[in-house]
């Protein structure tokens, strides 16, 4: 298994050999006699490069993850952490920053004896590396992971108080085409999608070339409340800010562009009782933080 999953995450039997260090021929064998255990082929060879078969590829997510928690159990016990392994929390950054942190908080002191790695990157969806549960930033999707709508994005354009002058008199088409609009760019998106959607759902007719563009709406933020600019701003995550004056909303109109965090697991993992814990708990968390809907919203 160990080689399998050595062979699969380099694709190569050579650099499957170097991470194990053992032979390139004894790594062959490894992965030979696996494939003769299961009755399939797991690559595909050719001169030129290795590739997952269809039997691959399902495989070796599972063995990876296995092998990794077999690992931390195995750590635990020798060092003689008998609370159990870390679980692995994945939260985007401007969520983490927003609204996360003031939970961890809370969590600590109510569950001293879970134990949680929590990383954050700015993608969209799932990030790439392996996690125990993960909240992503995405539109709705079906896929083969249990999926919690945690937090539902409400947008409206926030800028400073400075920026705000410049609305005085004006619509917001006039304002927004007067102004550096913000991009948050989304992974394999254009930079202006959600500025693209947002004008096309009010029915405005902006330009949205140019403008600088952030890995995360919070870098967007604090740009836009020290300097020029407009940003998309979740209006619900922003609240204290906007209750501070630091950020202002010219004007009242805020709609759904659809995207949300979603809380992401592996249906098999529901067994793990601190897993199925955290999930209740991160459910109820959110679902007390949600605003009541705003009779003046627009969409």
């Amino acid at each position: 298994m160990r080689a399998f999953e050595a062979v699969g995450q380099n694709l190569s039997f050579t650099g499957g050999a170097s991470a194990l260090s053992v032979s390139q021929s004894a790594m062959s064998r490894h992965v030979g006699g696996l494939e003769e255990l299961l009755g399939k082929q797991l690559f595909i060879r050719d001169a030129s490069r290795l590739t997952l078969t269809a039997a691959g590829e399902e495989l070796l997510p599972v063995v990876s993850k296995c092998l990794d928690r077999l690992e931390q159990t195995m750590n635990s016990i020798r060092d003689d952490e008998m609370t159990g392994r870390s679980l692995r929390l994945h939260v985007p950054p401007s969520l983490l920053q927003q609204l996360f942190l003031p939970m961890l908080r809370d969590f600590r002191a109510e569950h001293p004896d879970i134990r949680l790695d929590v990383s954050s990157a700015h993608v969209t969806g799932l990030p790439p590396t392996d996690f125990d549960m993960a909240i992503a930033y995405d539109r709705p999707n079906v896929d083969d992971r249990v999926t919690d709508l945690l937090w539902m994005v409400r947008v409206a354009p926030l800028c400073s108080a400075e920026t705000a002058k410049a609305s005085e008199g004006k619509s917001l088409e006039q304002f927004l085409g007067s102004q550096e609009l913000l991009h948050l760019k989304l992974d394999g998106e254009p930079r202006d999608l959600l500025w693209l959607a947002y004008l096309r759902q009010c029915g405005l007719a902006v330009s949205t070339q140019g403008g600088l563009a952030f890995d995360t709406t919070i870098a967007a933020a604090q740009y836009a409340m020290t300097a020029n600019g407009v940003f998309l701003g979740d209006v619900d995550m922003f609240a204290q800010e906007i209750a501070d004056g630091r950020l202002v909303m010219p004007y009242e109109a805020i709609i759904e562009d659809g995207y949300g965090y979603y809380l992401k697991l592996h249906a098999d993992d529901l067994a793990d009782p601190a897993i199925s814990m955290i999930r209740s708990w991160l459910i109820s968390r959110f679902g007390a933080l949600r605003p009541e809907p705003r009779l003046d919203a627009q969409g």
